[in-house]
């Protein structure tokens, strides 16, 4: 009875989605560290609790974690989130260290 589950064709094609998915997933583990990061060396922390700004500089405290977004629209270094302050949605980001205080 002959194998139906491998063929040396199926092997081939399997080795280059394989190798797809490996790079793929390096440059997201990338662009997350790449993230963290910054927002270490922008607001102190890597990830958790973060002061941050909306444009119209109402300071305001959320959850940041790299890579993820709960409650915000990510756009790189930026968030479209909706600011409790002056409720309206705006781009935050993060307040660098010297101006938290």
């Amino acid at each position: 009875m002959p194998d139906t589950f491998s063929s040396s064709t199926d092997r081939g094609r399997g080795g280059r989605q394989g190798k797809r998915s490996r790079r793929l997933a390096m440059v997201a583990i990338g662009a997350v560290g790449v993230e963290a990061a910054w927002l270490r060396r922008r607001a102190g922390v890597f990830a958790g609790r973060v002061v941050v700004r909306c444009r119209a500089g109402h300071r305001f405290t959320t959850l940041w974690i790299p890579g993820a977004s709960l409650t915000a629209l990510r756009l790189g270094p930026w968030r479209i989130q909706r600011c409790p302050v002056g409720r309206h949605l705006s781009v935050v980001t993060p307040v660098a260290r010297a101006a938290q205080g």
